[in-house]
């Protein structure tokens, strides 16, 4: 309930900030029209520039109808096979996540995270705060392909790596999802560390495995046991609920439909570094060639184009 009015008041803001921007920009034309002073051109130009900026945005938010689209998510991104270069791939995409994230106004906070043994991550989520992040992130859902020159590579390849990132919208406290303790099974071990006195000396970290499911998480990033068992419990009963929606609709959802095998042929998109530069949605056709500015955070158009197409195609 609460995210529901917090969502619904960032709508009216939403509004009250357009017609603010469109008022002043309209009096400033009408200005123009008695004064051609160039600061006033200039001040127009940037004005007309902010509303169409927030059009888009608008129009972009007006596609996302589902009921759990308003909700906050919780992303993960896994590496695929390949050892070290998956995992550098995987990171490189929690880095453009995060970049994405800092860009919309949303909060992020890293629930769990583990490093890769040379370079990189082995695992990672993510809980994302502010209004629509689930319906915006669940374009990413599926597999992700990287062409690149290896900086691994003493010979200097060209090498493919694959990682899968899942999202699932969070479950609201008000929003009931039955978990049975008795079909837990809670492990706890020590969480991996920098070394030195970094390295936690208590078995701080933790596994929780739902039995009837299978569903396996895990989180290590605080020193608190009770802590990390708190935020293992918040993804198991995000997962949960995705499962029980599959059930209820009695269909799969895009999110279980995206569930691949990390590899070739099952990619949403590929990122291409060499022998050219550009970003390509597989289902959507949409491609960028500043593969620099995607990686620095900027998929709107992606997301805008992955919403339109779900639509086209009847979803």
């Amino acid at each position: 309930m609460l995210q529901q009015i917090s969502s619904l008041k960032a709508t009216l803001d939403q509004y009250q900030q357009l017609n603010k921007t469109f008022r002043e920009a309209r009096e400033f034309a009408e200005l123009l029209k008695t004064d051609d002073d160039p600061k006033i051109q200039a001040e127009v130009e940037n004005l007309v520039e902010q509303l169409s900026n927030k059009l888009d945005k608008t129009e972009l938010q007006a596609l996302l109808s589902s009921e759990d689209d308003p909700k906050n998510a919780i992303l993960t991104i896994h590496p695929g096979a390949g050892g070290t270069e998956s995992q550098d791939w995987a990171e490189m995409l929690m880095r453009m996540y995060l970049r994405w994230m800092e860009r919309s106004g949303m909060e992020a906070n890293i629930i769990n995270l583990v490093n890769g043994d040379e370079a990189g991550i082995k695992d990672v989520s993510i809980e994302v705060k502010g209004p629509y992040a689930y319906g915006y992130l669940k374009a990413e859902a599926g597999i992700h392909r990287l062409v690149r020159i290896s900086p691994f590579d003493a010979n200097h390849r060209r090498h493919t790596s694959f990682a899968s990132v899942f999202v699932y919208p969070e479950v609201e406290e008000d929003i009931e999802v039955e978990i049975n303790p008795d079909d837990l099974r809670i492990d706890t071990y020590r969480a991996s560390g920098a070394g030195g006195q970094h390295v936690n000396k208590t078995d701080s970290a933790i596994r929780i495995t739902h039995i009837p499911t299978g569903i396996v998480v895990q989180c290590q990033n605080e020193r608190s046991q009770f802590k990390n068992k708190a935020s293992a419990m918040k993804i198991l009963r995000a997962r949960l609920y995705q499962l029980k929606k599959d059930e209820l609709e009695k269909e799969k959802s895009e999110i279980e439909k995206n569930k691949k095998d990390i590899s070739w042929g099952n990619q949403i998109r590929s990122y291409v570094f060499q022998p050219y530069t550009m970003v390509k949605d597989h289902r959507t056709k949409y491609e960028n060639t500043n593969i620099q500015a995607v990686m620095d955070g900027d998929i709107d158009e992606f997301l805008r184009q992955y919403l339109l197409w779900t639509i086209n195609k009847g979803d």
